[in-house]
């Protein structure tokens, strides 16, 4: 992915949130105020500390969302949005003490700071910088394009990996499902994307509260193309021009959870599950870090809270009949060993080093119960250099791309890693498991389109059953130094290294 700021972005850099029973009162908040907190008078509420974000998770129903609601501003928090169907506020406030405050408080669960550093400023999941494409690179694929082919189709050695070009001989997706690029922004006035684009399914969620005015999902100048190329490898239109999308023929809408300086935080990824959920989306697409952990442990207060929140932000999505996608990530970690050293968390403040154990601490949504966990493979079929494994974690693997020292494609495609849309109308190369999840997502549009009453766990049944298992094989030395750089464990049918297989978009439209 694009090189942001926080450095974690699922695109890699390669080789070239019960009632109360007590009455809170309506005491004025701030500095001077008393606070009555789980009905108790609290000490004089502070407002002198760096302005910072936090998710608020409730128990019970929206009658206590209310009531929580009132102790909150008590503590000094102000409500930016309050998420009643899954019991998720999303709070700002200066009070130092406030995440303490308001976990003794009735009916919550628990309470977070989603940043280590006041609110000002996002993590990708793709490597290094885009390579726009060149003017004589396209007409040199234009001239090689057969009739069925966009112009710049005979560079995307992805499509036959998964067999897409054979599934769009037989159908290329209904325009009745829609996938959301949860992500930096789409620009969907992209001449590859604008036919499919879903407008009524797009917002921004930067803030953590859906932002609807026209163009709001759209990256500003300077910002990361990232959610433009993703889109463009879901649903790029067969419309002879440009490249093609796994599922040319369904809609994709952007839902930007990204802020200005790149950040992804818990406040905007709940909101753009939220969103997507109670607007229509098929699929959910996710190449991205929650920050500012990378990975996020249950049994520390603020970041359990975190993990807590998207949570339930998944699992309410999946009620509703959404299939989440999500990158593994591209440091190249095995995510089902005994301990991982995390040496980039938090990425927004003092980062330090820790060992963490992955099945208590969790890259969300990524690693969380229900989302579809994708590894990447390179132009020869193998893992990517710096895609992450994981025996039991690992769903299933598609194209991301890899340096085309490692593997290379066959001809006429000359680049390994991945070919989709820019904004600005552009097309450029990116790889990373921020990559390989848009091809899943797309297969899944495709199973969605062929399957419109399925429910999502049937959608994500038939995903693993069709795609095509993958032996582990030769001992993995990437490089062919004589050294082993992975190991993959599992059987053929299911390993740490491709889950359940390479995804088949035939299979999707014929079964």
């Amino acid at each position: 992915m694009a090189h942001l700021r926080s450095g974690r972005t699922r695109a890699l850099a390669l080789p070239v949130g019960l009632a109360l029973t007590v009455s809170l009162g309506f005491l004025p908040t701030g500095s001077a105020s008393a606070s009555a907190v789980d009905g108790r008078t609290a000490a004089a509420v502070s407002a002198d500390g760096p302005k910072l974000s936090y998710v608020v998770n409730t128990r019970g129903g929206p009658g206590t969302v209310k009531q929580v609601r009132k102790a909150v501003e008590r503590a000094g928090g102000t409500v930016v949005i309050a998420y009643d169907r899954i019991g998720v506020l999303v709070v700002h406030s200066q009070n130092p003490d406030f995440a303490q405050s308001v976990r003794r408080v009735r009916g919550v669960d628990s309470a977070g700071a989603t940043r280590t550093n006041p609110i000002v400023p996002q993590a990708t999941k793709d490597i290094g910088v885009e390579q726009p494409l060149t003017a004589e690179q396209e007409r040199t694929a234009a001239a090689r394009a057969t009739a069925d082919q966009d112009p710049m189709e005979p560079l995307q050695w992805d499509l036959p990996a998964i067999k897409a070009d054979k599934a769009h001989q037989k159908s290329l997706g209904s325009r009745k499902v829609t996938v959301a690029v949860i992500d930096t922004g789409v620009d969907d006035t992209h001449p590859d994307l604008a036919p499919n684009f879903d407008r009524s399914a797009s917002a921004n969620c930067a803030t953590g509260a859906p932002d609807t005015t026209p163009g709001s999902w759209r990256p500003k100048a300077g910002e990361s193309p990232h959610g433009t190329h993703v889109a463009g490898t879901i649903a790029a239109a067969k419309n002879g021009i440009g490249v093609t999308g796994v599922a040319p023929g369904v809609r994709v809408a952007g839902i930007k959870v990204a802020n200005p300086d790149g950040y992804f935080y818990t406040e905007s990824v709940v909101c753009g599950f939220m969103w997507a959920a109670d607007h229509g989306v098929d699929v959910t697409n996710n190449s991205y870090y929650t920050d500012p952990w990378m990975y996020n442990c249950k049994d520390d207060p603020d970041q359990g809270a975190l993990v807590e929140a998207v949570a339930r932000a998944t699992r309410y999505a999946e009620s509703r009949g959404t299939v989440n996608v999500a990158a593994s990530g591209n440091s190249a970690e095995d995510l089902a060993a005994d301990t991982i050293e995390d040496s980039g968390s938090p990425n927004d403040g003092d980062t330090s080093t820790r060992t963490i154990d992955p099945k208590k601490c969790f890259d969300i949504p990524t690693m969380l119960p229900g989302v579809v966990t994708v590894s990447a493979t390179g132009a020869k079929g193998l893992k990517a250099s710096y895609s992450n494994y994981g025996n039991g974690v690992i769903d299933v693997a598609a194209p991301g791309g890899d340096s085309t020292a490692y593997q290379p494609p066959e001809l006429p495609a000359t680049n390994g890693l991945i070919l989709s849309t820019l904004p600005g109308g552009e097309y450029g190369y990116m790889a990373g498991t921020s990559m390989a999840s848009p091809h899943v997502a797309g297969v899944v549009a495709l199973i969605k389109s062929r399957h419109p009453y399925a429910s999502a766990f049937a959608v994500k049944a038939l995903l693993t059953a069709e795609a095509d298992a993958t032996a582990c094989g030769a001992p993995y030395d990437i490089d062919g130094d004589g050294t082993v750089d992975a190991v993959c464990e599992g059987g053929k049918n299911r390993n740490g290294f491709y889950g359940a297989g390479v995804v088949d978009a035939l299979d999707a439209v014929r079964w």
